[in-house]
């Protein structure tokens, strides 16, 4: 079986073609992301968050990770809506640092902040004198794709965190 298409993991066909597009960085101007070509095995999200947390029994199930941030955090859809496709769950970030949020509430809005010139980690903490510089290649992609209005990054990403509270405190339950 091909990596990431074992027990509904599978890089839904957006992601697919925002990895096909990738991102600029730059050097610090443009987005810091790049999107894997499958999502990543379950034992090595296992194995990642068990690091991550410092938790040897941390069980990465409720996590499909599908980017990554120069720095070395994470991006995942986070499996928090029972019987919901995997498209309809909230978009994740954990950074390298310990940092976390909810930077959308489904893929389709996180579309929408790829479009608008945002990285996962630009979106929740973008840098003094960082500017987003929207994507052309990206809006056809979530166009074509999400059933969600288009909306500003910064309104996406607040509602995504009012929607979600819950999941800092789940990360912290999970950390030893």
């Amino acid at each position: 079986m091909p990596a990431g298409t074992e027990d509904g993991r599978r890089l839904p066909p957006a992601l697919a073609e925002v990895a096909a597009v990738g991102f600029d960085y730059d050097h610090g101007e443009g987005v810091d992301f790049e999107v894997h070509d499958a999502l990543d095995p379950a034992e090595d999200t296992t194995d990642w968050l068990r690091r991550w947390t410092g938790n040897p029994e941390a069980d990465g199930s409720a996590y499909r990770v599908f980017g990554r941030h120069g720095t070395g955090g994470r991006a995942a859809l986070w499996c928090a809506r029972p019987g919901r496709a995997v498209t309809e769950q909230p978009v994740v970030f954990l950074g390298s640092e310990g940092e976390t949020g909810v930077v959308a509430a489904s893929l389709c809005d996180f579309l929408w902040v790829l479009a608008d010139g945002y990285g996962p980690r630009e979106a929740l903490w973008p840098e003094p004198g960082w500017t987003a510089r929207p994507n052309a290649a990206l809006a056809e992609i979530a166009a074509r794709h999400a059933t969600t209005p288009r909306r500003p990054a910064p309104e996406i990403v607040s509602a995504a965190g009012a929607r979600f509270p819950s999941f800092a405190a789940h990360l912290d339950a999970l950390c030893r």
